[in-house]
């Protein structure tokens, strides 16, 4: 039987229960998600998936992540809700790849963990596989392991194992409406022109979840824990002397700006800080940045497209800023300058929550 699988939160618990009900049947995994978005949490749940399938003895292939046929396919489609003309389509889309993989194998039997998923209609579901079961002759598994506690029983499974939990089902414009009734930052789709891996970001998450392979790998115990944190987005930034001369400098993590925007001079100078006239705005030389973090930055260009400058800009900030929750503009300039000056700050700082691995 071929499994068309979403991810290790619904996989998982599906094939346990597929194992013990279908004794005789090999099961084959196949990851297909081309929905995904981005290709970094793409990523993130098919290492999960792996995981999980070794764990449970079950072979696994991938399909092909073709986002921008997906992305024909259910265009016009993007406001639909969960649950909407969207999803038939891209259930469609997946039933077909799947199927026709299945048939390709010589599986008599395809089944989906889709199927297990709170998020889904068990009805759409079992609607599209009988439809691709009399056009292909190939058999749909409809089960239902949600009722009568199982739900339940997949929220424990999922603790258990410590499985990747995502908050999103992967697709772009579900995500869209999700964080817009959340009224919460989309910060799945930032992605620094330096590749910084971010606090609480995807290639965060995909770095910790790659070593935790490694401590399952070396036997060794662990816990991933949650952490509530003040997160941090800079969405632009730029410091123009005069009307129009726009000067190279680099804004610190945490640099938050009210309006946005502030324009003055620089006041007075104190041991290598120079305070600016508007909104707590101090500044700082390169070459001093550079001599707090022991770095070798030749100019601004090269801070910016570093890929530890969030580390370097924190510790910056905690020897030059007395409160560790402050949130003061803190600006890096390859020299001090005396005239009028204007910034242009948009950053957001906001609640929220990260995971950690705890090595026990």
């Amino acid at each position: 039987m071929l499994v068309h699988i979403c991810c290790s939160v619904d996989s998982h618990f599906f094939l346990e229960k597929l194992q013990t009900d279908f004794p005789e049947e090999k099961l084959t995994g196949f990851f297909y998600d081309p929905n995904i978005h981005p290709y970094s949490e793409y990523k993130l749940r098919y290492l999960d998936v792996q995981r999980s399938c070794k764990k449970l003895g079950i072979d696994l292939l991938e399909g092909e992540y073709d986002l921008e046929n997906w992305m024909d396919a259910v265009r016009g489609l993007e406001n639909e809700p969960e649950k909407g003309k969207r999803c038939e389509v891209c259930f469609d889309k997946r039933f077909d790849v799947s199927a026709h993989k299945a048939l390709e194998l010589g599986e008599k039997k395809m089944t989906t963990t889709l199927l297990v998923s709170p998020l889904k209609s068990q009805e759409q579901l079992q609607r599209t596989g009988k439809a691709f079961e009399e056009k292909h002759g190939l058999e749909f598994v409809f089960v239902d392991y949600r009722s009568g506690g199982g739900t339940q029983d997949q929220s424990r499974v999922t603790k258990e194992e410590q499985l990747y939990r995502q908050d999103y089902c992967g697709c772009l414009f579900g995500l869209t409406m999700q964080r817009d009734q959340q009224d919460k930052l989309m910060d799945e789709m930032f992605s620094p022109i330096n590749n910084a891996v971010l606090s609480a970001s995807i290639e965060e998450r995909l770095e910790m979840y790659e070593k935790r392979i490694h401590l399952d790998d070396k036997a060794q115990s662990y816990k991933i824990i949650k952490e509530k944190f003040l997160n941090y987005r800079q969405f632009s930034f730029k410091l123009i002397k005069g009307k129009t001369e726009v000067i190279p400098a680099h804004a610190t993590h945490y640099s938050t700006l009210a309006r946005q925007r502030a324009q003055g001079k620089i006041e007075f100078s104190h041991e290598e800080t120079h305070y600016f006239n508007r909104e707590e705005i101090r500044f700082i030389t390169l070459s001093y940045y550079n001599e707090i973090c022991t770095t070798t930055h030749k100019n601004i260009y090269d801070l910016i497209y570093s890929d530890s400058n969030v580390k370097n800009d924190l510790l910056v900030r905690s020897r030059i800023l007395s409160n560790p929750y402050d949130i003061t503009p803190l600006i890096i300039v390859e020299k001090i300058i005396e005239s009028k000056l204007t910034l242009q700050l948009d950053a957001k700082t906001y609640e929220d929550t990260k995971e950690r691995l705890l090595l026990l």
